[in-house]
């Protein structure tokens, strides 16, 4: 099936609008099906995430100059006008006349050539404005920002009563940047220098983290079983935990797998992991990269995080890595801001079930490690204050990561993505006593 860049795009798009799927998944199999080299497919994922990136920024322009406003749009029609108002204000390679004529042949291609006078003429003042386009109203409140860098107005104002205006809009900034695909060192057969002679860069202060080039062939290291894929901020989690070469590990949610990875080469695969997830077919891809890494110190099982009691087993660590609203990955899935907030409302019950039930599973003596990728502290700090208040045999621990983030008295950590370069992670560190 050919297709163009542009096409694959609004097909994505579509379908994302349509199905609610995961752009990351619907763009992989739109782009096999397309069968686009390599420059066609990276040009539409930069299309598809850069409209999800700045879709309120786009839709405040198109309504500047549609004599139909966006919520009256055909939806088809919309996301035409959206892909091209993005290549418009963001992409400087691409000419605009040749941005417009392919709006109007997408309209044509797409059944909705009746819109394709409105589309050009829309994009016409756009492009002829585009230096002096209209200013967003509201400078120095939520709903610009909400506006400018295209999160939802509720998530918008969670941050900035956390964090203030400033920091806030930092944050939204680096949440609409590409982070690239950082590793860790399988330092059980290779080292940091030697990646780096293959193209990696070092991560500038955490050890054994690189991050890796470009395109498939970045992607070697892992088919090898020399790195695996994984944020410094997972990485970071595992530090704080502190495994040792022969202990008893339990990753209750483990799926992709990296923090088992992480707690295996830092065991020097010497002593016990049980990785469990809810899915069966998760543990199978966790399997093969275990075999890639030379790691077989890993056993793996489907389970229930919060029936873990289930095993009626205890270990020395325990990894609770819990499932959240991942509003700490924006930059990495762009799509997940626009999760409907009433949905999420939910989601601190469940992580405090898990927490409750894997806490069965720690010896004393024992650590119980909760770490979550959201921002929120509905299902952090104030999901692990419960878990306290509840559980008196547990109490925060700190620990010591390297610099600048040092010495966590609390035990708790926040990692943010404009002030650490990381994803936004949630980890507590906490100690059994009996």
């Amino acid at each position: 099936m050919e297709m163009s860049a542009r096409e694959a795009a609004l097909s994505a798009l579509m379908r994302l609008r349509r199905d609610g799927a995961w752009s990351d998944a619907v763009l992989d199999s739109i782009i096999r099906r397309a069968g686009l080299d390599k420059r066609d497919a990276a040009l539409t994922s930069r299309l598809c995430y850069g409209v999800q990136q700045n879709q309120s920024l786009c839709d405040f322009y198109i309504n500047a100059y549609s004599s139909v406003r966006t919520a009256r749009l055909e939806p088809k029609v919309l996301d035409i006008l959206r892909l091209s108002v993005y290549a418009i204000l963001f992409m400087d390679r691409i000419p605009n006349h040749a941005t417009i004529f392919e709006a109007v042949e997408l309209c044509k291609k797409s059944g909705v050539s009746r819109a394709s006078g409105l589309v050009n003429a829309v994009l016409r003042r756009i492009a002829e404005n585009r230096s002096a386009l209209p200013e967003i109203p509201g400078k120095g409140t939520a709903g610009y920002l909400s506006t400018l860098y295209s999160h939802p107005l509720w998530l918008v104002e969670s941050f900035m009563d956390r964090l203030g205006y400033e920091q806030c809009e930092a944050l939204l900034k680096a949440n609409n940047a590409s982070p690239g695909i950082w590793a860790q060192v399988n330092t059980m057969k290779t080292d940091a220098d030697t990646l780096v002679q293959d193209g990696a860069e070092k991560h500038p202060w955490l050890p054994d983290c690189v991050l890796l080039p470009d395109g498939a062939d970045g992607l070697n290291a892992v088919y090898e079983g020399l790195a695996y894929v994984q944020d410094p901020a997972a990485k970071l989690a595992v530090l704080a935990a502190a495994p040792k070469p022969g202990m008893s590990v339990l990753d209750a949610c483990a799926a992709p797998g990296g923090k088992s990875f992480a707690c295996a080469v830092m065991m020097q695969n010497k002593g016990s992991i049980l990785s469990c997830d809810l899915h069966e077919k998760k543990l199978g891809r966790l399997r093969t990269q275990a075999q890639r890494l030379g790691v077989s110190c890993i056993e793996t099982r489907p389970m229930d995080a919060r029936k873990a009691a289930s095993l009626g087993m205890q270990f020395d660590l325990v990894l609770a890595d819990v499932p959240c609203s991942g509003l700490g990955v924006i930059r990495k899935k762009p799509d997940i801001r626009y999760k409907d907030e009433k949905e999420l409302a939910g989601l601190p019950d469940i992580q405090l079930d898990i927490l409750r039930g894997v806490s069965e599973c720690v010896k004393p003596g024992g650590v119980l490690l909760y770490s979550t990728c959201t921002l929120l502290k509905a299902e952090n700090e104030e999901i692990c204050m419960r878990f306290l208040h509840e559980n008196k045999e547990f109490s925060a621990e700190s620990f010591d990561l390297p610099e600048p983030i040092g010495h966590v008295e609390s035990g708790m950590l926040t990692l943010w993505p404009h002030i650490h370069d990381t994803d936004g992670f949630f980890v507590c560190k906490m100690r059994r006593s009996i």
